[in-house]
Protein backbone atom coordinates (compact mmCIF):
# COMPACT_ATOMS: atom_id res chain seq x y z
CA UNK A 1 0.00 0.00 0.00
CA UNK A 2 1.31 3.29 -0.91
CA UNK A 3 2.27 5.93 1.92
CA UNK A 4 -0.14 8.57 2.64
CA UNK A 5 0.96 12.27 1.95
CA UNK A 6 0.87 12.60 5.93
CA UNK A 7 2.81 9.52 6.36
CA UNK A 8 5.44 11.19 3.18
CA UNK A 9 5.36 14.87 5.37
CA UNK A 10 6.15 12.81 8.85
CA UNK A 11 9.06 11.10 6.99
CA UNK A 12 10.39 14.44 5.38
CA UNK A 13 10.07 16.37 9.25
CA UNK A 14 12.00 13.29 10.77
CA UNK A 15 14.39 13.29 8.51
CA UNK A 16 15.09 16.38 8.86
CA UNK A 17 15.37 16.15 12.86
CA UNK A 18 17.55 13.11 12.25
CA UNK A 19 20.56 15.08 10.09
CA UNK A 20 20.54 17.25 13.26
CA UNK A 21 20.88 14.58 15.99
CA UNK A 22 23.72 12.83 13.71
CA UNK A 23 25.04 15.87 13.86
CA UNK A 24 25.31 16.19 17.52
CA UNK A 25 26.45 12.15 17.53
CA UNK A 26 23.78 10.37 18.18
CA UNK A 27 22.90 7.31 16.60
CA UNK A 28 18.81 7.84 14.89
CA UNK A 29 16.62 5.01 12.58
CA UNK A 30 13.80 5.91 10.55
CA UNK A 31 11.25 3.53 11.43
CA UNK A 32 8.86 3.70 8.52
CA UNK A 33 5.58 1.99 9.78
CA UNK A 34 4.26 4.07 11.50
CA UNK A 35 7.09 7.16 10.86
CA UNK A 36 8.94 7.79 14.08
CA UNK A 37 12.66 7.61 15.08
CA UNK A 38 14.47 5.67 17.65
CA UNK A 39 17.57 7.98 19.24
CA UNK A 40 20.23 6.94 21.37
CA UNK A 41 23.39 7.99 22.28
CA UNK A 42 26.23 5.16 21.03
CA UNK A 43 27.95 5.15 23.90
CA UNK A 44 24.61 3.61 25.72
CA UNK A 45 22.52 1.95 23.35
CA UNK A 46 20.68 1.22 25.82
CA UNK A 47 19.32 3.61 26.41
CA UNK A 48 17.25 4.87 23.64
CA UNK A 49 14.02 7.29 23.32
CA UNK A 50 11.09 7.43 20.45
CA UNK A 51 10.07 10.34 18.50
CA UNK A 52 7.39 10.55 15.68
CA UNK A 53 6.12 13.79 14.24
CA UNK A 54 1.97 15.08 14.44
CA UNK A 55 -0.16 17.61 13.37
CA UNK A 56 -1.59 20.31 15.27
CA UNK A 57 -3.58 23.08 15.18
CA UNK A 58 -0.69 25.17 15.53
CA UNK A 59 1.06 22.84 12.54
CA UNK A 60 3.64 20.18 13.08
CA UNK A 61 5.51 18.99 15.77
CA UNK A 62 8.01 16.74 17.14
CA UNK A 63 6.88 14.60 19.97
CA UNK A 64 8.03 11.67 22.92
CA UNK A 65 6.76 8.38 22.77
CA UNK A 66 5.11 9.68 25.93
CA UNK A 67 2.93 12.58 24.35
CA UNK A 68 4.66 15.06 25.69
CA UNK A 69 5.87 17.66 22.26
CA UNK A 70 9.12 18.02 21.68
CA UNK A 71 8.87 21.31 19.29
CA UNK A 72 7.84 22.53 16.40
CA UNK A 73 9.25 21.02 13.45
CA UNK A 74 10.06 24.24 11.79
CA UNK A 75 12.96 24.24 14.45
CA UNK A 76 14.59 20.75 13.99
CA UNK A 77 17.80 22.18 15.70
CA UNK A 78 16.31 23.07 18.64
CA UNK A 79 13.70 20.10 19.09
CA UNK A 80 17.78 18.10 18.07
CA UNK A 81 19.03 20.40 21.08
CA UNK A 82 16.05 19.43 23.44
CA UNK A 83 16.61 15.84 22.69
CA UNK A 84 20.45 15.91 23.68
CA UNK A 85 19.70 17.57 26.78
CA UNK A 86 17.44 15.20 27.85
CA UNK A 87 19.33 11.96 27.18
CA UNK A 88 22.40 13.19 28.69
CA UNK A 89 20.21 13.57 31.31
CA UNK A 90 19.34 10.19 31.43
CA UNK A 91 23.20 9.04 31.58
Amino acid sequence: MPAQPREHTRTYFLGKLAEELEQRGLTVTLRSHPPALRISDPDTVLLAETVDCVPLSEGWFYRWSWGELVGLTDDPALAAERIVHVLAARQ
